[in-house]
């Protein structure tokens, strides 16, 4: 059976504290005990499993709200550069669909080659999450999305009416506008703009091996898969990585053990000024987690190996072994889950019109 003490990891996250490995129940580093067993059979209390839950096709309370018809004009808007002032940026350009919604960069490039202050989270699966951004400034997708169009330093669209302008000059967006929101006199605003492109996420879902596992599929996973597993949820991670998406539906302190390198970003302190909240961050999901690098807030993170050692230094006060951080990553890629390719494929957008303002690069 599966040991689990969550309760040391707390202890130590709230105290400050290094824990000692007999502390935490586990085997000194080295030694027999603390090498997972290749022929071992791994079975995990139910209980323990249902922290968990199989990723939705559509993550929303409601998805009979995300019409095709949204979805279609969503898929438009998140690939159509005219959203941006020098006419070169799109959603697409930093949450790559082909690229696990990433662009691989520490920081993402915007308006002018300026650089973002963070890194640029995956979107897939991220509509389940209970915020969005890394300080959770925004509740949800639709919320989400109005910030990198009116950001200086990502697209950089000086208003919500400039972009209403673009779009309304664009001919072949007024019939999708009108299909998406039936019965409104005006249908082409930055507000429904945001909820088309929120609606398209809603099913940006990559269901992976992870899922047929939670519902009932044991050799869905390797012996190896499950051996990481298990050290995962023996060493407390699951407390912050759970749920759907392993991730995303709490805050926790980035260094909660040894302080965090990077003290610069002060994390949710920044939104609320409150001192409890410095370096307080969402904890990232863990889906699709070996194509997203780099990684945390800050980009720091290479590899997933090396996120992983730093985790455990950084959060549990522990230098785990080159078996230990090997052994996690194993069951970490079973978080891969398959692009929908045929939803992600780019559309072919509309043509300006005559009004259509030009990029304004400056």
């Amino acid at each position: 059976m599966l040991v689990f003490a969550p309760v040391f990891v707390l202890a130590s996250a709230a105290g400050g504290e290094r824990l000692s490995r007999a502390e935490m129940g586990m085997p000194p580093s080295g030694s027999p005990g603390a090498e997972t067993t290749s022929q071992a059979s791994v079975e995990f209390n139910p209980r323990l499993l249902r922290r968990f839950s199989p990723v939705r096709p559509v993550m929303a309370s409601d998805p009979s709200r995300v019409t095709d018809d949204l979805v279609t004009l969503g898929r438009l808007l998140f690939f159509d550069e005219r959203l941006s002032r020098n006419q070169k940026l799109s959603c697409n350009s930093c949450h790559g669909l082909e690229r696990y919604g990433v662009d691989g960069e520490r920081t993402s490039v915007g308006h002018k080659g300026q650089r973002g202050g963070r890194n640029a989270p995956t979107v897939y699966n991220a509509a389940a999450y209970a915020v969005q951004f890394w300080d959770g400034r925004a509740a949800d997708i639709e919320s989400q999305a109005m910030g990198p169009i009116l950001n200086p330093v990502e697209m950089a669209m000086p208003s919500a009416g400039a972009v209403e302008k673009v779009l309304r000059s664009i001919p072949g967006y007024l019939e999708p506008f009108k299909r998406a929101f039936p019965g409104e006199a005006q249908p082409i605003t930055f507000a429904n703009t945001t909820r088309a492109i929120g609606a398209f996420e809603r099913r940006l879902s990559t269901p992976s091996r992870w899922d047929r596992y939670l519902t009932g599929q044991k050799d869905a996973l390797t012996v190896a898969e499950k051996e990481g597993l298990r050290l995962f949820t023996n060493l407390g991670c699951m407390v912050c990585h759970t749920g759907e998406t392993l991730g995303g539906t709490a805050y926790q302190r980035v260094g909660a053990v040894e302080q965090w390198p990077n003290q610069k970003d002060q994390g949710r302190f920044e939104v609320t000024k409150l001192e409890a909240d410095r370096m307080m961050f969402k904890v990232p999901t863990l889906r699709n987690i070996e194509k997203t690098a780099p990684y945390f807030h800050d980009g720091s993170g290479a590899t997933l190996s090396d996120a992983v050692k730093a985790m455990g230094r950084y959060q549990l006060g522990l230098d785990l072994s080159a078996d230990e951080v090997t052994s996690i990553v194993t069951w970490l890629k079973s978080l891969t889950g398959e692009l929908p390719r045929a939803y992600i494929a780019a559309p072919l957008l509309p043509k300006s019109g005559r009004e259509t303002p030009r990029p304004d690069p400056n």
